[in-house]
């Protein structure tokens, strides 16, 4: 028989899945001085990882693991080896790691295989933009903000009747295609990370699924077990599940309390390389059962703000300083592929130039008193508002989490300068509003924002608030408003200044105003 061709591969960051046991009965006879030491080191172990103070770029977060055999999973992603095994020895130095007994472990590597782009490995140009950064995605990729993780090893069967590498390589790459086609209906729902192990460790792959709802993992799994690439070729080792939960809530995981311990955010802290929370409901330090939170109050006056306890619109805005017609192009090709997805609203590249030009003569003026009002820089001292030319990529989603993997993509746009947070430490940055006003009234609706800026600009804890206006239709209209805190916000929102322009957009719009959350 002859040689079978392998697919190429190109690998990306090195993954290390660390599972603990604690040591209970250690733990409860220890001494509480003892005790304390050691969730101090290990929160500030876990915290630093999970921040990168030890590495240029990665990701890391820990898990508390139900069932047997283990009682924490410590994940970490590196660029290198030396990295993990630095990650790996730096935990064995905590007062924490006394406590606690390496039980398994699983070291792979991300990877991409020639299944996926035979133009990639042969050196061309990927075309599709989309795909580009898909492969850069599985190459570097972010751990979900998701509160679940299933983990497994995997290998492809060899036995005498279903050998896997005797199949030609046309035959492998469409069964590939095939179980790749019942992963993408679960975009949105569940996120995985797909590794290489061959000489790396005792399976050939490893599996990691990320899911709010761990119902959706068990639904993808079962629905892979009738593809043929799984029911003839798959072979699986021990599957392990977990709950995240925030480094600060160790000590409340050991003693058997609830976790998350803070307000309503899931367990999960933002990994997006360290720019603001995705989570759905911006709060600093307020609680969920307030008499009056931002969503009552737009709620009140008409406007949806999206469903309690789990928003069902988040945006994702970014700030390009690229072509517009080029970004256009881009965002495009990406827009293509999201929209293969069900939890995709939509994507389009917004500008305020058009929008301000049809009423203002003084937008130069307005935008230097936002500034001097105090408007938040960017990390490169510019400010973040889009007066300067720059262009806004909104990206929406019915979930936090997909709008975070779609910021992954987005962020590799050409010109690329700024993120709109969300509720951070630099503010909270809850207004995306979105318009759409009735074509005969659209330069009525930018002569009213105009005098709601100049309002705004007197207000305390205004940064800045600008209108945008979607490319491809004039009507569509978004403003992007950010404060230094939610009082702030909420003090503009109760105004009857507000109100006016509420009821006098009742009369200019084509619909209901939208309010989504920044991602």
């Amino acid at each position: 028989m002859s040689r079978r061709e392998p697919p190429q591969t190109e690998e990306g960051w090195y993954v290390l899945h660390d599972f603990r046991t604690i040591d209970w009965d250690g733990w409860r006879a220890a001494p509480e001085r003892e005790r304390d030491r050691a969730i101090e080191e290990g929160v500030d172990y876990l915290r630093d990882h999970e921040a990168l103070t030890d590495a240029d770029a990665g990701g890391s977060a820990v898990f508390s693991v139900l069932g047997h055999d283990a009682d924490l999973m410590l994940l970490h992603l590196r660029p290198s080896i030396a990295d993990l095994d630095t990650a790996e020895r730096r935990f064995e130095q905590t007062a924490f790691a006394g406590f606690t007994e390496q039980t398994d472990s699983y070291l792979s590597v991300t990877e991409v295989s020639g299944y996926m782009s035979q133009e990639y490995f042969e050196g061309e140009e990927v075309e599709d933009t989309g795909m580009a950064n898909y492969i850069e995605s599985r190459l570097e990729p972010d751990i979900p903000d998701s509160e679940y993780v299933s983990f497994y090893p995997m290998d492809k069967r060899r036995g005498p009747e279903n050998n896997w590498y005797d199949l030609p390589f046309d035959e492998r790459a469409d069964l590939m295609s095939g179980h790749g086609d019942i992963g993408r209906d679960y975009a949105g729902k569940v996120t995985q990370i797909i590794t290489g192990s061959v000489g790396l460790d005792d399976y050939e792959w490893g599996v990691t699924l990320f899911a709010d709802d761990p119902a959706q993992i068990k639904k993808l799994l079962y629905e892979m077990r009738f593809d043929p690439s799984s029911s003839r070729f798959g072979e699986f080792g021990r599957f392990r599940f977990g709950r995240r939960f925030p480094p600060e809530d160790l000590g409340a995981v050991l003693a058997g309390e609830p976790v998350p311990t803070g307000d309503d955010h899931h367990a999960g802290a933002d990994t997006s390389h360290g720019e603001g929370s995705p989570h759905g409901d911006h709060g600093d330090e307020t609680s969920e059962d307030e008499s009056e939170t931002v969503r009552d109050v737009l709620d009140e006056e008409g406007i949806y703000a999206g469903q309690p306890h789990g928003e069902d619109v988040h945006a994702m805005v970014l700030y390009s300083e690229a072509d517009p017609d080029e970004l256009a192009d881009d965002v495009s090709g990406l827009r293509g592929n999201f929209e293969h997805y069900d939890t995709h609203v939509k994507t389009a590249v917004y500008g305020n130039n058009e929008a301000r030009s049809a009423s203002d003569a003084s937008s130069a003026e307005r935008s230097s008193a936002n500034r001097s009002s105090g408007q938040s820089p960017r990390e490169d001292g510019e400010t973040a508002s889009t007066d300067g030319g720059e262009s806004a990529v909104v990206s929406i989603w019915d979930t936090a989490s997909a709008a975070e993997t779609a910021g992954g993509f987005l962020s590799d746009l050409p010109g690329i300068v700024a993120r709109g947070r969300g509720d951070g430490d630099d503010g909270f940055g809850t207004m995306g509003m979105f318009y759409t006003t009735k074509p005969d009234q659209r330069e009525a609706f930018v002569e009213r924002f105009d005098t709601v800026t100049d309002l705004l600009a007197e207000m305390d804890g205004h940064d800045e608030t600008d209108l945008l206006v979607n490319r491809e239709n004039e009507n569509d209209m978004f403003i992007a408003s950010r404060w230094r805190s939610r009082e702030d916000a909420m003090a503009f929102f109760r105004s009857d200044e507000f109100r006016e322009t509420v009821s006098f957009g009742r009369e200019v719009l084509a619909d209901r105003p939208r309010h989504v959350f920044l991602a």
